[in-house]
């Protein structure tokens, strides 16, 4: 409706009345803190009127009584936690909960008091100086942290003071700045302080709060100190066989300094041993190392004198009043005696001697003295390793190096001979020096022809032509080079085959003096050939020469040297040759595979080639000589199995016992295990014959032996049954019985015994 359209366009005037709200922080009351009081103009004091407090900490922190407007404070408030809080306000119908006017906000701001105290937060701190500051140079600026409010009063105005550390440092009361308050302060004599800073408050007023802190201050190191030798004089000794480089002894020049400024360099800068001794600075750089520089003799000089100087490497321009830096002592180096080997007058020697030296030449003699004082006697040897095949001698006392054998520059050219000098006193004194011995040449060798000591000439050749070219060669090697002369032997100068022609160049050519060569008429030439050399004494040599008649081809190209092929008769060809060979090369192959037919036709026939199943009795070692063998063995043990145990006293088996054990676990039970020795032999026979008629392709042999043939002296003639397997009719034994009382058993065996006959067991 239009009227209450109106009515809520209507501007409404505000009726809010409040004091300024501040209220100071950290009460401590036990009552709510009072902030200050809300009121509406449309208040009638009739308490139709509720009011409403909304915003940060309404109803935590502050409270409002809903028919008073009052706000209370129900917490304890902090400036340094939060310094203001927003608030929002209404007045509302207590019965409609109407609002009577539109929300208001104010603030409530937290007066500071003095309540934090100074802080430094970076406390406790570490700092440094260099030793021999002036006064006033700055060391560290502290910073104090004060939580209150320094726009309110003086409760944030800090001041700075020293508790500790006083004469040495002060502190600046504004700045906070550290500084030296004393001067020249010395690291050597004390290198850290501490000190202790204090920050306050009100402006350093009573009743401000301080916070203190510590401060650790070191002194840094300067060069400030000189180096001093911690002796004045030195005492060192070195053995007189000290090898250049040795170290003789150390020295130190003591600073009191630290690091880059306690570093030395050492030097000799006077003294009777500065050419033969050397010093140097350790790794550390502190220290002085003494070394050989020339070998030392104990004889020439016992002893040295140095004058060495230490001196700072880094200096301070600002410090240079303090030097100066450096400082001397005398290091005294004794040489100690000691026992030296022999010492030769030089360590190698060099000797040419020639080759046709006589035995008991001096080479060389050297010489070696003790170089100690005592000069001792000192005896010379040779090494034996350095002359294995003994050509030279050394003569003990003198020295004196003699040869012992002939020597051959061919074989040995040069001899390095090991020479030990040792001291009479001392043995295990030794020494040694070289001796090169080189054999000089000497015209001892012939000289001979290198190589083409065969040649051959065509059939084709004519008188004049060249068929070879020869050099020689000489062991001998003169200063002048070789010279090589050339001929034929006095007796073959007038030959009429050959000729030889000496080239002036140490080659010869050796040529024919006629045509007409024929390998029918002659097919080898022999040509000695004579050389001599040209240094004196003059050296010959003779070398044969073998020359061969060949058949050569258009180009001279050697087809064949045989006279064989020459001797055949006209009418037999080469291929006639060929055809012959191979008629006799088949008629030896035919003869050949007779023989091996022949071998095999004689071996035993088996089923089963791989079955080879031996089933012994008794082991033989040769072959049996038939009946008439009475050697091989005891046939009577055939004949009575009674006494085959028992044999007279005296009488020896000359065979090997039977293996009849070995063979018993083949034989069954139920006929081994009869009663009496003849049963035993009788069913074991019979079960041993049994198992061979029923096997086909068992071996018709029970014994380790294979005889092939039987003995000539048996009326059985052959035993054997090998061919048996290829008849398929039985096989008749009626003419055991014919054989005679040998023979009953085996003619029982086969049933073909006589029924009147008695048995034999």
């Amino acid at each position: 409706p239009p009227g209450l359209f109106s009515a809520r366009l209507q501007r409404v005037k505000r009726g809010w009345v409040w004091n300024q709200f501040f209220v100071l922080e950290e009460y401590t009351g036990l009552d709510p803190l009072y902030i200050g009081k809300l009121h509406s103009d449309m208040d009638k004091g009739d308490g139709s009127i509720k009011y409403i407090l909304n915003g940060e900490g309404a109803g935590t922190t502050f409270t409002i009584d809903d028919g008073t407007g009052d706000i209370h404070a129900i917490q304890r408030l902090d400036r340094e936690v939060k310094a203001q809080y927003v608030l929002r306000a209404q007045a509302r119908n207590r019965l409609t909960d109407r609002p009577l006017e539109p929300e208001s906000q104010f603030i409530v701001k937290i007066q500071d008091i003095n309540d934090n105290e100074p802080r430094f937060l970076d406390g406790p701190y570490q700092a440094s100086v260099p030793e021999m500051s002036n006064i006033g140079t700055p060391v560290i600026q502290l910073t104090a942290t004060d939580a209150d409010d320094p726009a309110y009063g003086n409760s944030a105005r800090v001041v700075y003071s020293i508790l500790e550390g006083q004469p040495y440092f002060s502190v600046d009361a504004k700045t906070g700045v550290v500084r030296v308050s004393l001067a020249d302060m010395d690291r050597e004599t004390r290198e850290n302080y501490t000190v202790v800073i204090q920050a306050k408050d009100m402006g350093g007023q009573l009743g401000g709060l301080a916070g203190t802190t510590t401060v650790n201050i070191t002194l840094d190191d300067v060069n400030d100190n000189p180096p001093m030798f911690d002796q004045r004089l030195y005492q060192m000794s070195i053995p007189e066989v000290g090898p250049v480089g040795s170290v003789v002894g150390r020295i130190w020049a003591r600073d009191r300094d630290v690091g880059v400024n306690a570093e030395m360099e050492y030097s000799i800068i006077d003294g009777d041993g500065r050419d033969t001794f050397d010093i140097s600075t350790d790794p550390t750089n502190l220290f002085g190392i003494i070394t050989v520089k020339r070998p030392l003799d104990f004889e020439s000089k016992p002893s040295y004198t140095l004058k060495v100087e230490g001196a700072n490497t880094h200096l301070d321009p600002a410090l240079r009043h303090r030097g100066p830096f450096k400082d001397v002592t005398i290091v005294h180096v004794s040489v100690e005696d000691v026992d030296e080997p022999p010492l030769f007058d030089t360590p190698a020697y060099y000797v040419e001697l020639s080759e046709d030296a006589e035995i008991g030449t001096v080479v060389k003699t050297v010489s070696a003295r003790d170089p100690d004082a005592a000069n001792n006697t000192v005896r010379y040897s040779i090494e034996r390793s350095s002359d294995p095949e003994a050509f030279f001698y050394m003569e003990i006392t003198s020295g004196a190096l003699i040869t012992v054998r002939s020597l051959d520059r061919e074989e040995v050219g040069w001899h390095n001979i090991t020479i030990l000098a040792m001291e009479m006193s001392n043995p295990t004194q030794i020494s040694s020096a070289q001796v090169a011995v080189r054999v000089l040449d000497v015209n001892d060798n012939p000289p001979s022809l290198t190589h083409y000591l065969e040649a051959y000439v065509c059939d084709s050749a004519k008188a004049g032509q060249l068929i070879q070219t020869v050099a020689a060669v000489d062991r001998d090697e003169p200063l002048a080079g070789q010279r090589f002369e050339f001929r034929l032997s006095p007796e073959t100068v007038n030959n009429p085959n050959f000729t030889l022609r000496d080239n002036q160049d140490n080659t010869a050519g050796v040529l024919t003096r006629r045509g007409g060569w024929s390998q029918q008429d002659q097919t080898v030439f022999y040509l000695p050939i004579f050389i001599s050399d040209g240094e004196q004494p003059v050296h010959t040599g003779t070398s044969t020469m073998t020359i061969r008649v060949c058949s050569c081809d258009h180009e001279g190209n050697v087809m064949s040297c045989n006279a064989e092929a020459y001797t055949l008769p006209a009418s037999l060809s080469r291929g006639a040759l060929i055809a012959i060979l191979a008629c006799i090369f088949v008629l030896l192959v035919m003869i050949l595979l007779m023989l091996s037919l022949r071998t095999h036709r004689k071996k035993p026939f088996l089923c089963d080639e791989e079955e080879n199943v031996h089933e012994n009795i008794v082991r033989y070692d040769d072959e049996g000589g038939g009946e008439e063998d009475t050697e091989a063995f005891d046939i009577g043990a055939m004949w009575n199995p009674r006494e085959a145990h028992h044999h007279p006293p005296g009488k020896v088996r000359q065979d090997m016992l039977p293996e009849i054990e070995s063979l018993s676990r083949y034989v069954p039970q139920a006929i081994v295990g009869g009663v009496g020795g003849d049963s035993n032999v009788h069913g074991y026979v019979l079960a041993k014959l049994l198992d061979a008629d029923m096997d086909a392709c068992a071996p018709p042999y029970d014994s380790l032996q294979t005889y092939a043939y039987e003995g000539e002296g048996s009326v059985a003639e052959s035993l054997s049954s090998l061919q048996s397997g290829a008849s398929n009719t039985d096989h008749e034994y009626d003419y055991l019985n014919d054989w005679g009382p040998r023979f009953k058993k085996l003619a029982e065996m086969y049933g073909v015994l006589e029924t009147n006959a008695a048995p034999m067991w």
